[in-house]
């Protein structure tokens, strides 16, 4: 009966893709392993401006929220005119986490939610996310996997009647009109790691940018770089939790950021972040920010500087990949 549901569940999931005009639906396998949580580090804590953490925007300033979930991501986004966006929720148990983050923010709508790929943690928290807001758009890149956080996103989904847009290369994000923002990945439709099936999104606000990567590999970055697409970004949300899976040479000399956001938990199973990454960043002068020693990071643009609200790290590595 369960195999059934969870048939009939995925039957859905691509009758919503194809009426959204894609096709080609892969599987792939997630892991088992357990994603990890953390308790913040309040004493690096501090207010990245005193406009208020519970407005909805500050006049002429793009927000950015790394928030601390543990072994997973989520960034919640604000810009100027008001607009929000989410990019993932953590596990299952960091939903509630996020939700009532986003809610102490003075946000109860979310224009642009974005799930970079479905693995749990960065899927699970969703639903919590679903059922808390209103949701302008939702975006998940045209994959499945048969575990019970991607049937539990499609549940939440369906019983608030949200449709669900395929995340991919080109796609136009509607942050307002002072903002540009705009998928550059996945770039094809199929990929042997789910990964690297995951939506990369830029968005520039007047003379500053950021990049995230979700969990987007050596392939996915290789993709980017082909294409030729202006990769260019102040702050680099790096791909993966800082694994040597991503964040190639190539790939950061084109991003070429001044800071660098590691989104892991800490004393985490996976060794996050990687000695070979940490390497990587400290040779090439990038500032880093890690929610495992910081906490909740929150970076504040005026268009021409960015201000964080915690002290960067060092280059600290969890192990010796």
């Amino acid at each position: 009966m369960l195999k059934k549901k969870l048939y009939l569940l995925l039957l859905v999931f691509v009758l919503i893709f194809t009426f959204t005009g894609c096709s080609n639906t892969s599987n792939v396998q997630e892991s088992s392993k357990t994603a990890q949580t953390h308790k913040a580090n309040d004493s690096m804590r501090q207010q990245a401006n005193t406009e208020g953490n519970n407005q909805t925007s500050v006049s002429g300033k793009l927000t950015v929220s790394f928030i601390d979930v543990g072994q997973g991501d989520s960034e919640l986004i604000q810009t100027p005119s008001g607009k929000t966006m989410l990019i993932d929720a953590g596990i299952p148990e960091m939903g509630s986490k996020v939700a009532d983050y986003i809610k102490n923010r003075g946000v109860s709508r979310i224009d642009v939610l974005v799930a970079t790929h479905p693995h749990n943690d960065h899927i699970g928290g969703i639903p919590a996310v679903i059922s808390n807001f209103d949701i302008g758009k939702f975006y998940i890149p045209k994959v499945t996997t048969n575990t019970k956080a991607f049937e539990n996103v499609l549940i939440a989904a369906k019983n608030k009647g949200i449709s669900i847009n395929v995340a991919k290369a080109g796609v136009t994000l509607d942050l307002g009109s002072d903002i540009k923002a705009e998928m550059i990945a996945p770039n094809s439709l199929h990929y042997d790691k789910l990964n690297n099936y995951s939506a990369v999104i830029k968005i520039t606000y007047k003379n500053t940018s950021f990049l995230f990567t979700g969990d987007a590999e050596g392939e996915s970055e290789q993709e980017m770089l082909n294409k030729n697409y202006d990769l260019k970004a102040d702050v680099l949300k790096v791909g993966h939790h800082g694994s040597r899976t991503a964040s190639t040479l190539p790939f950061l000399k084109a991003v070429s950021p001044k800071y660098a956001v590691i989104s892991c938990g800490k004393n985490n199973d996976y060794g996050h972040p990687h000695k070979v990454t940490m390497g990587k960043l400290k040779n090439a002068g990038i500032t880093v920010y890690r929610t495992d020693e910081c906490g909740t990071i929150v970076a504040v643009s005026d268009g021409n500087n960015i201000n964080f609200n915690v002290n960067p790290g060092d280059y600290k590595y969890g192990s010796q990949y």
